[in-house]
């Protein structure tokens, strides 16, 4: 039972996962490389084609977060789907355990009943014994003989036996019943409950209109009619449109292991832009009246070039340069995707009704159930009169046979007769009242809810 019921805690978590998709997505990567020193190929040129010669080897990191929000048709009628399939899961844990309680209840009626028959066959063996006793004194008084007192002695042997039997039986009804309600079989339960034999007054209609709503087998098949036709609905979700945004950022950093290529190029940069300065002072000067030459010193590379150049380069691992953020919207709409949408429609549908159908079987079978075990009910009732009749008739016949053998007036083979027919009486009237209350456990099984106080 803790099993099926575990159906419950998944149905409940499948609930949350379909509006957890109802909310953003987020995540966040990060990663760290190296190049080692090489040749490097742009397409069919190399590196040194393109005077980058004599290249170091790198660190490398990134990092990018995005934020995302998609929603479709399905999607939005996801929980919807959800719930109802919890409730169809929560209808069948209802009728499992109807059907574990109808298992108890019956266990629980058959350490009942082998109890009584424990105490029929205990009072068979007194009386066998009481029987014995007076083959052995009619012996005694010489009005009997040997084989009467054999006999006798043979019956309370019997009743020994079925002593024997009834008591193992007790035991194993008993073992039963715990093994029922999974409890240890070395307990010793205590049976407080008691049944009576009380005149049934329900109706088959009263009955009826109780069951509609009660029963847990048609409740369960009502609610995957529900869980079904939602489901029709998610089909045609299909033909919705569907939405997407996102939204995103990241950043990477590029640290070399020297910085000896870039501070040549710009001590080589600072040595080609003093030479130009140079030869354009030597043009200016052969003007008449050429203007004031530069200063072409300043443009030497410096040393806060080169050390800008050496802190540029310190960016691994988290100095990150950002790159532009990003954000897009789309929107999807479904136009023709072959017939894989209108087969899965066709399918829930079936589906559907096939549930209908389902649950108007259930519908038909328990107005016949409840019929049948409604006149179950009342047969076992008046064969529970019908036996108490007879036992209290076998009772008389047997004291009036005991006496009458005391008084020699009759054989030991007709007081054994009589002992026959009250032992075969008293089994009956066990039988059928114990018949009663299986056929109304059966009835409350079927109704869905207990019709009697024991």
């Amino acid at each position: 039972m803790q099993a099926t019921r575990n159906d419950v805690r998944v149905a409940n978590w499948n609930l949350t996962a379909a509006y957890g998709q109802w909310m953003p997505t987020a995540s966040l990567s990060s990663g760290f490389g190296w190049q080692g020193v090489g040749e490097q190929r742009f397409g069919s040129i190399t590196a040194e084609q393109l005077g980058f010669g004599d290249q170091p080897s790198f660190l490398t990191s990134s990092y990018n977060a995005s934020v995302g929000f998609s929603l479709n048709g399905r999607m939005l009628m996801a929980p919807g789907q959800a719930r109802r399939n919890r409730d169809a899961t929560r209808a069948q844990v209802r009728s499992q355990e109807a059907t574990i309680r109808l298992g108890v209840t019956r266990a629980y009626l058959e350490v009942l009943r082998q109890t009584e028959g424990l105490r029929l066959f205990e009072q068979e063996l007194a009386t066998a014994q009481l029987n014995l006793r007076l083959a052995q004194g009619q012996q005694v008084a010489g009005s009997g003989n040997a084989i009467d007192v054999q006999q006798a002695e043979v019956a309370v042997g019997r009743a020994e036996v079925a002593v024997l039997r009834s008591q193992t039986g007790v035991q194993t009804s008993r073992i039963r019943l715990l093994q029922q309600m999974g409890a240890d079989p070395a307990a010793e339960p205590e049976l407080v409950t008691a049944f009576t034999v009380t005149e049934p007054d329900w109706t088959a209609d009263g009955l009826y209109q109780m069951a509609l709503g009660r029963n847990p087998g048609l409740e369960a098949a009502r609610a995957s009619e529900k869980a079904s036709s939602y489901g029709v609905h998610m089909a045609r979700s299909s033909y919705f449109p569907s939405v997407s945004v996102s939204a995103g950022l990241s950043g990477f950093t590029r640290q070399a292991s020297n910085t000896r290529s870039q501070e040549a190029q710009a001590i080589a940069g600072g040595v080609a832009a003093v030479q130009q300065c140079r030869s354009l002072n030597q043009l200016l000067s052969a003007l008449p009246n050429p203007p004031a030459p530069q200063d072409c010193s300043r443009l030497v590379t410096s040393q806060a070039t080169i050390d800008a150049i050496r802190a540029g380069n310190r960016a691994f691992p988290f100095d990150f340069t950002n790159s532009p953020p990003s954000a897009g919207l789309s929107v999807s709409i479904p136009i023709f995707q072959g017939l894989s949408r209108q087969q899965q429609l066709e399918g829930a549908r079936a589906q559907l009704f096939d549930a209908r159908f389902r649950v108007r079987e259930q519908e038909l079978a328990l107005r016949a159930d409840i019929e049948t075990r409604v006149a179950e009910v009342r047969t076992a009732y008046e064969t529970s009169l019908i036996e108490e009749r007879n036992q209290a008739l076998a009772d008389e016949q047997l004291r009036l046979a005991q006496e009458r053998y005391r008084l020699g007036l009759l054989n030991f083979i007709a007081l054994s007769e009589a002992v026959t027919v009250k032992a075969r009486a008293d089994r009956d009237r066990l039988y059928a009242i114990y018949t009663y209350h299986d056929a109304v456990a059966n009835l409350e099984s079927v109704v869905g809810i207990p019709l009697r106080n024991p």
